[in-house]
């Protein structure tokens, strides 16, 4: 079998989920300098004319929080994405099917599971975003044919086809 980052949509759903990292940490980034630029900017009004901006301490502190907030998120994917690209480049694919047993609750089923046998188990995964349309788009691949593979001792990723990104998500319970 070949390498999961061989295959054409892997490379394509790669980049996709490397975008998306990349424009956290830039807007993240603009917070910053943005909140920064505004707080001196509000500072030299209020020493110049002697009057203060009403809210806008506020508006800086919010921009600044939630700018920091965003780099760390868009710098973690980015660690991902080198790690998981990585990783891809020696395992392969497993083809199966995911079940969805809640908002972030989810099984896959390689290829020859047999739910009848009591010793065949499925991977059950926990996913790892915590974002909202993240999230919803996987429950949408309930019961979908997915690809997944494992890239890290407790860590999978998840791709379909159709969709321009990749997930990851943690193995939960026993295994």
């Amino acid at each position: 079998m070949h390498p999961a980052a061989d295959d054409p949509q892997t490379s394509s759903a790669l980049t996709g989920y490397h975008a998306g990292a990349v424009r956290w940490l830039a807007g993240g980034l603009m917070a910053v300098v943005l909140g920064v630029l505004l707080g001196a900017a509000a500072v030299v009004i209020a020493e110049s004319s002697g009057r203060r901006l009403p809210g806008a301490g506020l508006f800086v502190v919010v921009l600044v929080v939630g700018g920091v907030a965003a780099t760390v998120a868009g710098g973690g994917a980015l660690l991902r994405h080198r790690r998981w690209r990585r990783a891809l480049r020696t395992v392969p694919w497993q083809i199966g099917v995911l079940r969805v047993a809640g908002p972030a609750v989810l099984a896959f089923e390689p290829e020859g599971y047999d739910e009848t046998d009591p010793l065949a188990e499925p991977v059950r995964l926990r996913l790892a975003s915590t974002s909202v349309w993240r999230t919803r788009a996987v429950q949408h691949l309930h019961d979908a044919t997915v690809r997944a593979a494992p890239v890290g001792g407790r860590e999978w990723v998840l791709a379909a086809d159709g969709v321009p990104t990749v997930y990851g998500a943690r193995v939960t319970g026993r295994r």
